[in-house]
């Protein structure tokens, strides 16, 4: 089968497209024909080991697990003698960051990790792209406990992540202020924001009303440019680590001060979280944006894509030509 693999860490060249042995499911598994994957924040951070942290996770001196992709949508191919929640002939769309590996024609994944049946509402393309930047917004939106009628601000709306964070609070209830750029405009009003700040025209930090939360769903400000928009027990909270790791450093020291805080939550996924992102879907509430569409052979230039910082949505990668 066809796969991508990278044998150590660096930029976008070091991935080779080779072929490899279909694998074989144990027991619990799913043999899944991969027809849709992604190239996302953390496909590209495990490809560079960057932050440094990484390696604790993939490998100190050289990747553990040597194909990357970690959002997948397929048909289920074959199973294991004690798979029950899954025949041969489902569509299914998942996650799986613990070993990656939908750069590829062909995963396993046990039928107890997060994998589910697609919706019928979308198709394959669409499918592999509910995930990853969704999961990261539920797990921080939940932890900052967004509720009904509360006022949230989030800048880079037009990212897997901030694109996934405002369909879901609008779900909630929320009033959101979105921070994007010109072009993006249009498809921001689409997604349902009540408010939007052209960032290449006005600085948000200088707004003069204040939010329940600030969401930099980019990486890009700081809760110290953030704190003067934020309400006196108003939330900060970042998808990246911050300068110098602040917004950790931050999340651990403003909540003695009992004010205006920083919360940098450990993002984490399970069957639950994969239903409710599934749930959405069906209901209309949630559709993940797409940018680009790559094949297999173009991994150098989807990855590169991705890097840049100017995709919109998801930047997919075509792998078995199923629609």
């Amino acid at each position: 089968m066809k796969t991508i693999i990278y044998e150590k860490y660096g930029p976008p060249e070091v991935l080779k497209l080779i072929e490899t042995p279909k694998p074989i499911p144990k027991d619990n598994e799913l043999l899944i024909k991969v027809f849709f994957s992604t190239v996302n924040r953390t496909d590209c951070g495990f490809l560079r080991a960057n932050p440094v942290i990484v390696r604790l996770f993939s490998g100190l001196f050289s990747p553990r697990n040597k194909t990357l992709g970690n959002e997948f949508s397929g048909r289920v191919e074959a199973v294991g003698e004690k798979v029950t929640l899954f025949k041969p002939g489902d569509k299914v769309f998942g996650y799986n960051d613990d070993t990656f590996g939908a750069h590829a024609e062909y995963i396993t994944i046990s039928e107890n990790k997060w994998v589910a049946l697609m919706p019928e509402n979308l198709t394959y393309k669409e499918a592999a792209a509910i995930t990853e930047g969704s999961h990261y917004a539920l797990s921080d939106i939940r932890a900052a406990n967004i509720q009904n009628g509360q006022k949230v601000l989030i800048y880079g709306t037009t990212g897997a992540i901030g694109s996934a964070a405002l369909q879901i609070i609008k779900h909630i209830g929320a009033e959101v202020t979105a921070v994007c750029d010109t072009r993006n405009i249009e498809l921001v009003k689409s997604l349902g924001a009540d408010e939007i700040i052209d960032y290449t025209k006005q600085d948000f930090t200088k707004l003069n009303k204040t939010f329940d939360l600030v969401f930099d769903a980019v990486g890009k400000s700081s809760f110290l440019k953030c704190r003067r928009i934020l309400k006196n027990k108003g939330i900060y909270v970042s998808t990246d680590l911050g300068y110098m790791s602040q917004n950790v450093i931050f999340a651990l020291l403003t909540p003695i001060f009992r004010g205006k805080r920083v919360l940098f939550p450990i993002p984490r996924i399970n069957k639950e979280i994969i239903t409710y992102l599934k749930n959405l879907v069906v209901s209309g509430k949630f559709k993940p944006i797409i940018d680009r569409v790559y094949t297999l052979e173009q991994i150098i230039d989807a990855f590169t894509y991705v890097e840049s910082g100017q995709k919109v949505g998801n930047v997919i990668i075509n792998i078995g030509n199923e629609s």
